[in-house]
């Protein structure tokens, strides 16, 4: 079930020619659209006039930030840059807070990371036997570092990025803010998403999503190419092709859980790419059922697909407390074993007495997918059968998801029919690796499977076991 599975961030950049514009607030808007990448903590930095402001902290954006703090600690300026994140490298802790902000006597730079760089600890080892001091445990900490490390070598902020990107291997979506630019990198490979927009006024922005275009008036332009270096400055955008390639390898499941549904990434409708995988999984798993229901909130549009398929009714038949705090994020064990009944109730009219098809987005430990079971059965549901909307994981993501070690992945330890005994549904069919490829149109991107394929488009890291998963996934 989502609710168990994350991404690690979101970044947000934007850009204006007129001093008074309100950077500030308009950054902080755009990150409540991107809320739903990272809950951990978030931050923002602004440029005014050449002087940096940051302000982040440990919380919901809501919770870090409001008028008075915008107002008295971020101020006006013309550029800011913003962050929400969920860690995958680095623990939770304010220190891991982004954005990043370091000064040196070339000038003050801000970062905003999103991704996962697989050498992290041997630059950081790199650096550190070099006399560098790092104040996180974070892998952005050390693409910071190396920024820094060849800027004080070089004439601009811009030569410093080529220099560093030779230097990184896996996943990164930078938004970087000097004196008087704003930067934006993708990796070579694009593993995670990263696009432009502009408003009327000529305000230029960058998101990990189109979503947090549409709050600010802006509009989509096109995807940052995997590769490509953007430098804005004095309201004039340059684009660096040197390191571009032709198509990028963008994590699948983007499309199947991690991005809001109106969004747009590479050129495909996310809410198009969830409906044709349900549409697809009716075709490969039909079943004899009454009604169709989703698993709040990523399996409903994919349950919607399903329904229009088969010709058999969707129905809502889970309601989400959609108002449950962080508290519940790090729950005592006598909560966690409830947790899904506290975000999960039934609606047991619509329940009772029918055969049903639940689809949800994953399985990962498949302790969640149990307890939905339960759930329903006690509402009276005759028969659950259940159906995922995408292959099983079958080995970790070293490119910015937290899928870790396949010691702690239910499909590596059991059979399809064993998992289906164990969650307690009456039938368990998971969506095909070859229509899952068909749910996007290949003609613009391609795209990793590495979790379910174990075929990554970049070697991972040979001597790193991954081992967040007892701490970040309780599902």
């Amino acid at each position: 079930m989502k609710n168990f599975l994350h991404e690690e961030c979101g970044v947000f950049g934007t850009y204006s020619k007129v001093n008074s514009y309100d950077a500030a607030k308009n950054c902080y808007f755009a990150l409540y659209s991107l809320q739903h990448r990272g809950q951990e903590s978030c931050g923002i930095a602004v440029n005014d006039r050449g002087l940096i402001r940051c302000h982040k902290g440990m919380g919901l954006v809501s919770q870090v930030f409001n008028d008075n703090k915008i107002k008295n600690n971020l101020g006006v300026g013309n550029i800011a840059i913003g962050h929400v994140r969920y860690s995958t490298t680095g623990n939770t802790t304010i220190e891991n807070a982004q954005p990043l902000y370091i000064k040196h006597h070339k000038g003050p730079l801000a970062i905003a990371h999103n991704g996962n760089i697989t050498n992290a600890s041997e630059l950081r080892q790199k650096f550190e036997t070099k006399g560098a001091i790092f104040h996180s445990s974070s892998d952005s900490e050390v693409i910071a570092y190396a920024i820094t490390h060849n800027r004080l070598k070089t004439n601009s902020i811009e030569e410093a990025v080529k220099k560093t990107i030779p230097m990184l291997k896996g996943a990164f979506s930078l938004i970087l803010m000097s004196a008087q630019k704003l930067i934006v990198v993708r990796d070579p490979i694009g593993f995670r998403p990263l696009c432009i927009g502009q408003t009327e006024n000529g305000e230029i922005m960058f998101a990990s999503e189109s979503c947090a275009f549409s709050i600010l008036g802006a509009k989509l332009k096109r995807d940052v190419k995997p590769g490509e270096i953007v430098v804005v400055k004095d309201g004039i955008l340059n684009s660096d092709e040197t390191f571009c390639r032709k198509k990028p390898k963008i994590c699948i499941f983007e499309y199947v859980y991690f991005a809001r549904p109106d969004s747009e990434i590479e050129k495909n409708s996310v809410y198009k790419a969830r409906i044709k995988s349900g549409e697809f999984l009716a075709k490969e798993h039909p079943a004899d059922a009454d009604i169709v229901i989703g698993v709040p909130d990523s399996g409903i549009i994919a349950a919607k697909g399903f329904a229009k398929e088969s010709k058999i009714r969707y129905c809502d038949g889970l309601i989400k407390n959609k108002y449950i705090g962080r508290s519940f994020i790090e729950p005592t064990q006598n909560i966690r074993e409830n947790v899904v009944r506290i975000k999960l109730n039934p609606i047991k009219s619509n329940i009772e007495g029918k055969k049903i098809v639940i689809v949800d987005d994953s399985i990962v430990r498949g302790t969640t997918s149990k307890r939905i079971v339960r759930i329903l059965k006690d509402a009276g549901a005759k028969e659950i059968h259940y159906r995922i909307a995408c292959p099983p994981f079958l080995n970790p993501c070293y490119f910015g998801t937290d899928i870790d070690s396949k010691k702690n992945l239910i499909a590596c330890k059991m059979s399809l029919k064993e998992i289906e005994r164990y969650i307690g549904a009456d039938s368990l069919r998971y969506l095909s690796l070859k229509s899952l490829k068909k749910i996007l149109d290949l003609d613009t991107t391609d795209f990793c499977n590495g979790c379910f394929s174990g075929k990554y488009p970049q070697p991972p890291p040979k001597d790193t076991e991954k081992n967040k998963f007892d701490r970040k996934i309780e599902g």
